[in-house]
């Protein structure tokens, strides 16, 4: 026993390797069924395995939609088609949607540019009687205290046979005034006050003295006076204003043009009443 103790002092017993991966259920039994982890290795930066980055998967060109200019075009017309109904909604007041205009505005008109880059033209009288209508081709101008208007678009009233067709081709603001159509076709507005003037009648007259009599008349004729101005400006303000028609220019006439004055047409003067009796207020 002493021989055996000294002889494993000087020569230790070797411990015993087992494969781990040879063990079996059975030979574990020192475990307690717990499985044996090997011991940690120790490798180097260069011997470790580099792991593979996945890149985001691109799209394949050919699994995309293919490109169709079809689609571009008809929303580019679907535009156009919105903004032109919306344009012509602004332009016509609220008239139309599709540019169906009865009376378009002199913006929208060739005659009307040509003359604000043309400006204004100077015609004769001469030369104002051309466009009476009578040529088809040529535009209907009439005119009133100087002022000269296109006024085409009517050319169912304006033209021959029209019912104021008496005005195409002349000044005649003398008759827009009497009412005289085929008698007053000049712009000679000398007398044509007189159509507003009270007729005298020496019953209704005594009721002034004849100072009082003599200031009334003065004021009649001034009153006179500006209502044939207001009458005269009213008609150029309708022409200027109208969406049918559009100034074109002036008349040039030579000193002395009116010629004689001329008599109240027989309509204008069947107009005029009596003055009136004054009242107990005052006149």
């Amino acid at each position: 026993m002493a021989d055996n103790a000294a002889r494993q002092r000087r020569f230790p017993l070797e411990p015993r390797v087992v494969d781990v991966t040879d063990l079996t259920d059975e030979d574990d039994d020192g475990n307690n069924g717990k499985p044996v982890t090997p011991p940690p290795t120790t490798t180097t930066p260069s011997t470790q395995p580099k792991r593979k980055t996945k890149g985001k998967k691109r799209p394949r060109v050919d699994e995309e939609d293919e490109y169709s200019p079809y689609l571009d075009i008809f929303r580019v017309l679907t535009f156009l088609l919105l903004a032109s109904c919306g344009l012509s909604y602004l332009v016509s007041g609220g008239e139309s949607f599709l540019w169906g205009m009865q009376h378009r505005p002199n913006y929208l008109k060739l005659s009307w540019w040509k003359m604000q880059y043309n400006g204004p033209r100077y015609f004769t009288l001469e030369e104002l009687a051309e466009y009476d209508g009578s040529v088809v081709e040529k535009p209907i101008y009439l005119s009133i205290d100087g002022n000269v208007f296109d006024v085409s678009a009517g050319r169912h009233i304006y033209g021959p046979g029209g019912s104021y067709h008496y005005f195409a081709g002349v000044d005649a603001s003398r008759g827009f005034v009497t009412g005289c159509f085929a008698d007053d076709r000049n712009g000679d507005l000398r007398g044509v006050e007189d159509m507003f003037l009270p007729l005298d009648n020496p019953e209704v007259d005594s009721h002034w003295t004849p100072a009082e009599l003599a200031a009334k008349k003065v004021q009649e004729r001034k009153d006179a006076v500006k209502r044939v101005h207001d009458a005269v400006q009213h008609w150029v303000d309708f022409f200027t204003k109208s969406h049918k028609y559009h100034y074109v220019g002036k008349l040039k006439r030579e000193p002395g043009w009116e010629g004689e004055v001329k008599p109240l047409c027989k309509v204008a003067q069947e107009g005029r009443a009596y003055r009136e009796v004054p009242t107990k207020e005052g006149e």
